[in-house]
C-alpha cells in the first residue's frame, strides 16, 4: 500500500519518501543575491524530505520580486549556491531550485527598475521593498519582441542552477508572479500572441517550459501552478479550461512534476489529475492560508491520486517534519513574526524533537 513513506522515483531521482518541501520565501540571502552558509544549514536541515524545493530564486535582476531574496542570474551568485546543495547532499537529500521571475510583483525601490508584466496593470496589495511595503506600481508591459528575452532568462538560470549543484528546478508558474500574470484572464489584456484566447495565454508558460527543457532536459524540470488563486489581483475567470489546457499541452515534454497549489476545489484539481499523465506534486494548503497541511490531508491526496505531498509552513519549525509526520509526534507551532525579519532567529533555532524520559 502506497503511503506519504513509500519511496518514489521521478524524473533521475529517487525519492526515500513522499513528503516535498515547498518552496518558501525567507528573504535571508546576502547582499547581491548571494545565498549564506545560514541557508546552507537551513536546507540541510530538512534534507530528510524526499525532496526540497528552495525558495524563489529570481532569473535576472528586473525579475526580482522582494528584497533579500537570492538569485541565479550571476556566476557569483551560482558559486554561492554550491555549498547549500553540497550540505543538502551531505545529509541525503535532494533540492529543487524554485525560478522565480516577480513581473509586475516588484518595486523600483527593490532592484532600482521598473517592473515588467504582460500587461500595464499594477497588482492588487502592496509589495515588499526596502523600506516598507508600498503600493504596487503599474508595470511596463513587454514588447512582443523583448518576451523571449524573458523566456530565456529562465532557462539561463536552470543552467547556473545544475552548474551549481542543485538536482533540478521548479518553474514558478503560481501565485500571482510573471508566468500566472500570462496565464490570468485580467493580468494580460495583449492583443498579440500572447494575449486574448486560452491557446495565447499559455503561450508564455509552454515557451518557459520548453526552453528549460532544451537547456537541462525534461527530468530535471518541474512546474509549479495555482489554478483559479486569486494572489496579488491575479484572475483566471476559466481555470479548469485554461490549466487542463496547459496541462494536455505540457504532457509532451515528460517533465519530472507538476505541481499543484489547492486553490481550487477538489473537483477541479482531480479533473488536472486525470489530465496530467505524469509525477504530481500536491500542496492541500493555500500558501498563506489559514490552514497548514496535516497527515489526513496529505493522505486524502494520496487516495485522490496525488504523487507526493507538499508541505511548507510545517517544515519552517520542525526540521525533522518527516519523523513527525511518520511516528506522530507533535508539529510545533510557527512564529510568523520571524518569516522574513533577516538573521537566524527563527530561521536556525528551531531544534527537532525532543524525547522526554
Amino acid at each position: 500500500m502506497t503511503t506519504l513513506f513509500s519511496g518514489y522515483r521521478t524524473g533521475d531521482l529517487d525519492l526515500p519518501n513522499r513528503v516535498v518541501m515547498a518552496p518558501m520565501t525567507r528573504v535571508r540571502a546576502a547582499a547581491g543575491g548571494l545565498a549564506t552558509p545560514s541557508m546552507a544549514t537551513y536546507y540541510a536541515q530538512r534534507a530528510t524530505a524526499g525532496l526540497i524545493v528552495s525558495e524563489g530564486v529570481q532569473p535576472s535582476l528586473i525579475g526580482q520580486s522582494n528584497p533579500g531574496t537570492p538569485g541565479l542570474h550571476t556566476d557569483e551568485q551560482a558559486e554561492s549556491w554550491r555549498p547549500v546543495t553540497d550540505a543538502v547532499h551531505a545529509n541525503g537529500g535532494r533540492i529543487f531550485a524554485q525560478i522565480m521571475h516577480g513581473g509586475r510583483v516588484s518595486h523600483p525601490d527593490t532592484n532600482g527598475l521598473q517592473p515588467v508584466g504582460p500587461s500595464a496593470i499594477a497588482a492588487v496589495g502592496n509589495v515588499f521593498t526596502p523600506g516598507g511595503q508600498k503600493p504596487a506600481p503599474v508595470p511596463r508591459a513587454m514588447e512582443t519582441a523583448e518576451v523571449p528575452e524573458h523566456v530565456r532568462s529562465y532557462a539561463d538560470a536552470a543552467r547556473r542552477a545544475i552548474d551549481a549543484g542543485f538536482d533540478g528546478v521548479e518553474l514558478h508558474g503560481a501565485n500571482g508572479y510573471l508566468i500566472s500574470q500570462f496565464l490570468s484572464s485580467n493580468a494580460n489584456l495583449r492583443a498579440d500572441v500572447y494575449g486574448g484566447s486560452i491557446a495565447n495565454r499559455i503561450r508564455f508558460a509552454v515557451e518557459v517550459v520548453e526552453a528549460t527543457v532544451d537547456a537541462i532536459g525534461a527530468a530535471r524540470t518541474g512546474i509549479r501552478l495555482s489554478p483559479g488563486g486569486g494572489f496579488w489581483g491575479v484572475e483566471e475567470a476559466d481555470a479548469a479550461e485554461l490549466n487542463t489546457t496547459l496541462l494536455t499541452e505540457l504532457a509532451r515534454f515528460g517533465l519530472a512534476y507538476v505541481h499543484l497549489e489547492a486553490t481550487t476545489d477538489d473537483e477541479v484539481l482531480t479533473g488536472l489529475r486525470r489530465a496530467w499523465p505524469g509525477t504530481l506534486i500536491m500542496n492541500p494548503a493555500v500558501p498563506m492560508g489559514p490552514k497548514q497541511t496535516d497527515r489526513a490531508e496529505a493522505d486524502r491526496w494520496l487516495r485522490l491520486g496525488a504523487d507526493l505531498i507538499s508541505f511548507g509552513r510545517g517544515f519552517i519549525a520542525n526540521p525533522d517534519l518527516v519523523e513527525r509526520l511518520r511516528t506522530g509526534m507533535p508539529i510545533a507551532p510557527v512564529d510568523e513574526a520571524t518569516y522574513y525579519q533577516g538573521g537566524d532567529a527563527g530561521y536556525l533555532t528551531y531544534p527537532s524533537y525532543q524525547y522526554t524520559a
